[in-house]
């Protein structure tokens, strides 16, 4: 038992969890939009988000205790570097277009992590967009809905139109949503200077603006051009779900909600579209 708690430790504090998740939004869009799965750009989203991910949340760790470092950390540390090789590998296979935008949300992501312009600009030491007030949650929504509608889609030279448009703010407001059980979470741990939203307009209004962001994530999907009646049954599935979670969070919720539970909704989603 002590040796699966280690191992399912390891599937979540290495990223492989929230890689899953958004490997699952970027299939399905392709799903959505009729495209026949595409190995290539599924694979490389799926290894960037681990290195990313990772980079993220350990650069600090490995910054300044490198001589140190705890083993499960050197383990994440050469996992990472693999997973780096199969993003490499996977790269190589992609069209320039995608390319090109890999490389604007791989800024973004560098930038999210590391030191860059002067501390007069942030709330606190850190200098990097992570810190900078109130940002966070829009950048990782930025980023996520790029990179799971964008990015298949640029890989499959598909036109972006209405739907697309639609598909990519739907997108991003889910993210934001999945993002708020989180930021309840870490109102123990989160610096004042932050700003986020349930420290700005506490826990109760932030789940009210949760709700409305689902009402409208629902909604636009009837405003698409093509409307599938399964579809919309799954997505209302998924809203629920959504909601169910988000309701329930709370500042001293159990380790693995929002890591585990909160962010298995888009692999619940892609099991769903599977199914049906």
């Amino acid at each position: 038992m002590k040796v699966l708690k280690h191992v399912f430790n390891f599937y979540i504090n290495s990223s492989v969890h929230v890689a899953l998740s958004v490997y699952a939004l970027s299939w399905i869009t392709l799903i959505e939009l009729d495209i026949m799965y595409d190995e290539n750009v599924l694979y490389f989203i799926f290894y960037a988000t681990i290195t990313g991910y990772n980079f993220v949340k350990y650069f600090g760790l490995a910054k300044f205790h490198h001589r140190s470092l705890a083993d499960w950390l050197k383990v994440i540390q050469i996992f990472s570097l693999l997973c780096f090789v199969m993003l490499c590998y996977y790269a190589i296979k992609l069209e320039t277009n995608t390319l090109l935008t890999i490389v604007l949300f791989g800024v973004i992501t560098f930038l999210y992590a590391i030191p860059f312009l002067p501390k007069r600009i942030f709330l606190d030491s850190q200098q990097n967009l992570r810190s900078i007030s109130g940002l966070k949650i829009y950048v990782i929504g930025l980023v996520w809905s790029g990179v799971t509608v964008c990015l298949p889609l640029l890989n499959n030279d598909y036109i972006f139109d209405v739907d697309v448009v639609i598909t990519a703010l739907q997108r991003f407001l889910f993210v934001i949503v999945l993002m708020f059980p989180f930021e309840i979470r870490d109102l123990k741990y989160d610096s004042l200077k932050l700003s986020t939203i349930p420290q700005s307009i506490g826990v109760k209004r932030t789940k009210t603006i949760g709700v409305l962001l689902l009402a409208i994530f629902l909604f636009l999907e009837f405003l698409k051009d093509d409307i599938d009646s399964k579809r919309v049954i799954i997505h209302f599935i998924i809203t629920l779900i959504t909601l169910m979670l988000l309701l329930l969070a709370r500042k001293n919720q159990g380790q693995y909600y929002s890591s585990f539970w909160v962010e298995s909704i888009p692999i619940i989603w892609l099991v769903l579209i599977l199914i049906m």
